[in-house]
């Protein structure tokens, strides 16, 4: 006890020396550990989220100005703790001495680095916002020595390695390339392949021909309670949030990824939806949901009335389906069946890209992307049962047209044309 009143000052200073580094290493671990969704909502809240958010805006300041207090720390710390233990060592006191060596090693890696940092990635958010303000307050204080770093930095590139060329992008060749290359798996290989043709394919896809119809998707006006769902999942995976006014679809509430919810208001788990024209590429949607964070587009016509949503369920189906087909993905049937004797039932949502590729035929251009569209333009009006006609190579009779479900029409070649699988 004697000496542990001896050195108590010491023993204080190094203790105050770790929660300084464990400051500096859970505001590291907490601010880069943000998603996207976390840092948009700090900026849209109170002043410490905003500093937060700000001091992210130049990340390479933040992390230098970390590392340097962090560093500081270390070294004055271990100075103390040397200095301690020769002392001990020099009184007689050769035991305490390692174990003071021994013990101010420990306790740094756990109190300053492992449990700060591993609490501060379980509420990233509560610690970003927390420790924001006092953070900002030491960036400032380096401000002056980060521009000399920087200097330092800059000249060694410069002096050192004045050759120095970043590597170029890899190409989309390339990288079909190294998929054929890396996998000895032909079945692995084949569906890697057949993965990046979809994703190339995506620039050639439109959203409306994707998207699922409008009766094809339930929506709910706020407020949503539990109880509005019945005890099921929604057909898209989603609770789809209107405008209370209206009956367009403003936010989305991924079902699948609550793990705790309250009985009422659903509504206040929501995100907002993007918003996509009808004639925009699914590639571009999906690169939309990417940069703002989002997983449900609202596809709009040229009135800017919802005709359907696309999310991100149903794009990275597309992609990693060989043959993905939304007739199967909504209505848990294949899009075009065989009947026997060059004769077919196909669903009025299937769409003509995969009509010509079933049947290896050309089809004659049009504005339409599904079968419905075509025999609406046939047709010129809404079809009805027993409708029939020719477009292109096949006859059509319409045999299903409900008021509230799918259409479904039966094909079959027409006189004179080739009969095809």
């Amino acid at each position: 006890m004697q000496i542990l009143s001896d050195y108590a000052v010491w023993l204080a200073a190094l203790g105050v020396l770790i929660l300084l580094s464990g400051f500096f290493s859970s505001s590291e671990a907490a601010l880069f550990y943000l998603s996207p969704k976390d840092r948009r909502k700090l900026a849209s809240g109170g002043r410490a989220g905003r500093i937060a958010e700000g001091l992210l805006s130049d990340p390479d300041r933040l992390l230098t100005a970390v590392l340097f207090w962090n560093l500081l720390i270390n070294i004055v710390y271990f100075a103390i703790a040397s200095s301690v233990s020769l002392r001990l060592r020099r009184d007689g006191h050769v035991p305490q001495a390692g174990m003071i060596a021994v013990g101010s090693l420990v306790a740094l890696i756990f109190c300053s680095e492992l449990l700060p940092k591993s609490l501060a990635v379980l509420r990233p958010r509560l610690f970003s916002m927390t420790l924001a303000i006092p953070l900002a307050a030491t960036v400032r204080m380096v401000d002056p020595v980060l521009g000399v770093f920087r200097t330092v930095n800059l000249l060694s590139r410069r002096l050192i390695w004045p050759s120095f060329q970043p590597e170029p992008y890899l190409e989309v060749g390339d990288l079909e390339r190294a998929v054929e290359m890396s996998a000895g798996d032909v079945a692995l290989v084949e569906q890697e392949q057949t993965a990046l043709q979809n994703i190339v394919a995506l620039s050639d896809i439109r959203v409306d021909e994707l998207m699922r119809p409008r009766l094809q998707f339930h929506t709910f006006r706020p407020p949503v309670s539990l109880s509005d769902l019945k005890g099921r999942m929604t057909p898209s995976g989603y609770l789809l949030i209107t405008d209370p006014k209206g009956d367009d679809v403003t936010a989305a509430v991924a079902l699948k990824d609550l793990t705790s919810v309250g009985t009422e208001h659903l509504e206040f788990h929501a995100e907002d939806v993007i918003y996509v024209p009808w004639s925009t590429c699914v590639s571009a949607a999906l690169e939309e949901l990417r940069r703002r964070d989002r997983r449900v587009a609202a596809v709009v016509n040229e009135f800017g009335e919802t005709i359907g949503v696309l999310t991100l369920d149903d794009i990275l189906d597309t992609i990693f389906t060989s043959q993905a087909s939304r007739s199967e993905r909504l209505l848990h049937r294949e899009p075009i069946h065989a009947l026997g004797g060059d004769r077919w039932n196909v669903t009025g949502m299937t769409s003509l890209r995969r009509l010509a590729r079933h049947f290896h035929t050309e089809l004659p251009a049009t504005n339409n992307v599904t079968v419905a569209g075509v025999l609406q333009e046939t047709l010129q009006r809404l079809p009805r049962r027993d409708d029939e006609g020719d477009w292109g190579p096949f006859h059509f009779r319409v045999i299903a047209a409900p008021d509230r479900g799918q259409l479904i029409v039966e094909l079959s070649w027409r006189h004179g044309e080739e009969a095809s699988p």
